[in-house]
C-alpha cells in the first residue's frame, strides 16, 4: 500500500520552462517531443497539491550552456504559461541536471520535514532522471508521476535519431524500483486525500531506518 501524502510530501516540478519547447535544439532538424499531456498533466498536480495545501518545489534551469534556452535572462528561461510558482512556493534555481546539486533544495525539504518526494517535468532522461535518482539515494521516498513528464528524441553519437517515446520509456524503466516508484497522474491526484491500497511502493534505495524497520517487522 502507499499511504496518502500529506505535509511530508512535497511535489517537484523540474524545469518546466518554455525552452524545453524549443525543439530543434533538443533534437536537431527533426525534434519532436513525447507526451503533449504533460503540461496538463502537471497543472493536475498543482490544482491537486494547493487543494490540501501540501508543499510545491519548482527547479528552473540557468544553463551554463551557452546555446541553451533555459537561460533565466532569456523569455524561454520562464516558465511555462500556466505552470507558474505562487507565492510562498520554493523555487530553486540550478544551473545542472541534478536539482540537489549546488542549491538548497536538500536543506529546504529538510527543514520543512519533507521525507517524500512527487517527481513531475522536463526532460525525462535529463533533469527529472538525474534528480530522481538523487533522490533515491539520499534517502527520499520518490515517486515519478511519468505522464506528467516529457522529453525529446535524442541523436545517437553515430547519428542514429531515437524516438523520443522511446528515450522517455527506458528512462522510466531505468528509474522505476531503483530510484523510485512509478505512479500516473491519476493516481498521484487520489494519493492527496487516501490511501492507495491496491498500489505498492517499488524502491530499492531505502533509507537506513526502513530498511531496520522492515527486518523487524520480517522477524
Amino acid at each position: 500500500m502507499v499511504n496518502r501524502f500529506q505535509s511530508d510530501t512535497a511535489l517537484l516540478v523540474v524545469d518546466a520552462q518554455r525552452g524545453v519547447n524549443e525543439l530543434t535544439h533538443w533534437g536537431g532538424a527533426a525534434g519532436r517531443r513525447n507526451n503533449p499531456q504533460a503540461e496538463a498533466s502537471i497543472r493536475r498536480l498543482l490544482d491537486s497539491w494547493r487543494k490540501y495545501k501540501l508543499p510545491v518545489f519548482f527547479t528552473q534551469h540557468d544553463s551554463r550552456e551557452a546555446k541553451s534556452p533555459l537561460k533565466l535572462a532569456l523569455h524561454s528561461g520562464s516558465f511555462i504559461e500556466g505552470l507558474e510558482p505562487r507565492t510562498g512556493e520554493c523555487v530553486i534555481v540550478k544551473d545542472v541536471n541534478g536539482g540537489f546539486i549546488g542549491t538548497n533544495l536538500e536543506i529546504n525539504l529538510r527543514r520543512r520535514s519533507i521525507s517524500r518526494l512527487v517527481v513531475a517535468g522536463f526532460f525525462t532522461n535529463m533533469c527529472v532522471e538525474t534528480t530522481v535518482r538523487q533522490a533515491g539515494n539520499m534517502g527520499f521516498d520518490t515517486y515519478l508521476v511519468e505522464d506528467a513528464c516529457a522529453t525529446t528524441n535524442r541523436i545517437g553519437p553515430d547519428g542514429q535519431d531515437y524516438d523520443p517515446e522511446t528515450v522517455h520509456a527506458l528512462a522510466v524503466a531505468n528509474m522505476s524500483g531503483e530510484f523510485c516508484t512509478v505512479l500516473c497522474t491519476d493516481q498521484a491526484a487520489q494519493l492527496v486525500s487516501a490511501d492507495l491500497p491496491g498500489l505498492d511502493r517499488a524502491r530499492g534505495n531505502r533509507a537506513p531506518d526502513e530498511t531496520v524497520n522492515e527486518a523487524r517487522a520480517a522477524r
